[in-house]
């Protein structure tokens, strides 16, 4: 059996290290990419006059035909394609005859497949991407939906202050933009060809890695050969953003799980984005939220395993680096199939509002306005503080309303009892950024413009 290394051994590769070191298996998805990058370095060497025109242009060819090959299912693998790139050029060469052996003339394992991961994770981050943008847009929609809806905030998780119910919506879209700006960053850094970097010191060959980075799309080239084949920063960062974003799919899905059950009854599922019990017929579960909850710690596995991979390796490449992808796969697949999946959850969630009006008007959840209106007229607000945590404590031992006892405080009086009305504490949040209705008005216009400015920068 033939390899790419076979003129220095005597004898082929035993079985259990084919078993072992075999990717073809999971880095075949990378053949769109490494086609694209072989068609560059091709250009690249008839530009340098490694290879004549005519010779190009028959080798180009046969990477057509690989493609159209691949894509129909016609492409026959064979047991020494040990990875997608191995089985490339196996066939280029095969098509094109001897031009089709200079296809690797100047270019290692190393640059190519670093180069390959680098197209591939800047195109996967982008469409990803694209889907928190499409999650994002529709909480804005919901949150819009929403008008004077309002629900109970949460600490500790226990009832705190109420807020709009967009107010709540938008909390989850503003974190999502964070992670919108860490992809677009991380894409930003990643945008470095490594092609031309040869196996770490570069080439003898008259080869131009400028040309070839500009041909891919690149925007610049590498500074230095061996960090170029050895650098994986860029498959880290990318598997931390997704992780974080992961772990913010994971408190959505967290928050509709509570929401949905009968114990809080914010929330009721659509048919099409739950499922039931094989045995109990009544029920209707949130498995596509417990599954992104679930899913966000296989993800930040993923970037834990890369990170013990990485941590010991010697300058330049070595062949643990062939661990980077399975990970970032996996990663990339979930995360993006976790966005989708709530993005319809979300799109078809039935809000219950007057159960979560009821839960957010208990006249306790008033008590800090109670507090600051003691502090309008004059009293220290550490002062305030205790006054209206006295009368809450004096309200819960007797069993009295506490409107009844706000009423009859000679610093609160009706002014105070007022306040502990349904629907009026939500109001009271005037401050910018806050959960009243007229700062979440300009909220949402903010959003609106980020939103937009975002899908801009993703192109």
């Amino acid at each position: 059996m033939s390899t790419l290394w076979h003129g220095r051994f005597e004898g082929g590769p035993s079985d259990e290290l084919l078993a072992f070191t075999v990717s073809l298996g999971y880095d075949r998805r990378l053949a769109g990419d490494d086609l694209a990058g072989s068609r560059a370095h091709v250009r690249g060497l008839a530009r340098a006059g490694i290879v004549t025109d005519e010779e190009a242009g028959i080798v180009l060819a046969a990477l057509d035909r690989v493609e159209d090959e691949l894509r129909s299912g016609e492409f026959a693998f064979e047991r020494s394609d040990e990875d997608i790139h191995t089985a490339i050029e196996r066939r280029v060469t095969a098509l094109a005859g001897p031009p089709g052996a200079k296809l690797h003339t100047g270019r290692s394992r190393n640059d190519q497949v670093a180069t390959d991961l680098r197209l591939w994770a800047r195109r996967e981050l982008g469409a990803i991407t694209t889907r928190v943008l499409a999650l994002q847009r529709t909480l804005l929609e919901r949150a819009r939906d929403a008008g004077p809806a309002y629900l109970p905030g949460y600490t500790h998780l226990q009832r705190a202050q109420p807020v709009l119910l967009a107010h709540h919506l938008l909390a989850h879209g503003w974190a999502l933009a964070r992670d919108v700006d860490r992809l677009v960053d991380c894409r930003r850094r990643l945008d470095v060809s490594p092609l031309g970097a040869g196996a770490l010191a570069g080439s003898s060959l008259p080869l131009d890695p400028d040309f070839t980075a500009a041909e891919l799309g690149f925007a610049g080239r590498f500074e230095n050969s061996l960090d170029a084949v050895s650098d994986r920063d860029f498959v880290a960062e990318s598997l931390f953003a997704l992780s974080l974003l992961s772990i913010h799919l994971s408190r959505m899905g967290e928050e509709i799980i509570l929401w949905a059950t009968d114990e809080f009854g914010f929330a009721r599922l659509d048919d099409a984005y739950s499922t039931g019990s094989s045995m109990m017929p009544q029920k209707k579960n949130p498995d596509i939220a417990e599954l992104a909850r679930g899913k966000s710690g296989r993800v930040i596995g993923d970037l834990t395993g890369l990170l013990a991979t990485l941590k010991g390796l010697p300058l330049s490449y070595n062949r643990d680096l062939q661990e980077d992808k399975e990970p970032l796969f996996d990663a990339a697949d979930q995360v993006g199939r976790a966005l989708s999946a709530m993005t319809g959850l979300y799109a078809t969630l039935a809000f219950d509002v007057e159960r979560m009006q009821a839960a957010a008007d208990s006249p306790y959840a008033a008590a800090t306005d109670l507090a600051e209106l003691l502090v309008e007229r004059g009293v220290p607000f550490r002062d305030a503080h205790a006054m209206v945590g006295a009368l809450v404590r004096d309200s819960l031992e007797r069993h009295v309303p506490l409107a009844e006892l706000v009423e009859a405080h000679p610093d609160l009086g009706a002014d105070g009892a007022a306040l502990l009305e349904p629907g009026q504490a939500v109001t009271r949040r005037t401050t910018p950024g806050g959960g009243g209705p007229d700062a979440v008005a300009v909220q949402l216009e903010r959003f609106a413009r980020r939103l937009d400015a975002d899908a801009s920068r993703v192109g």
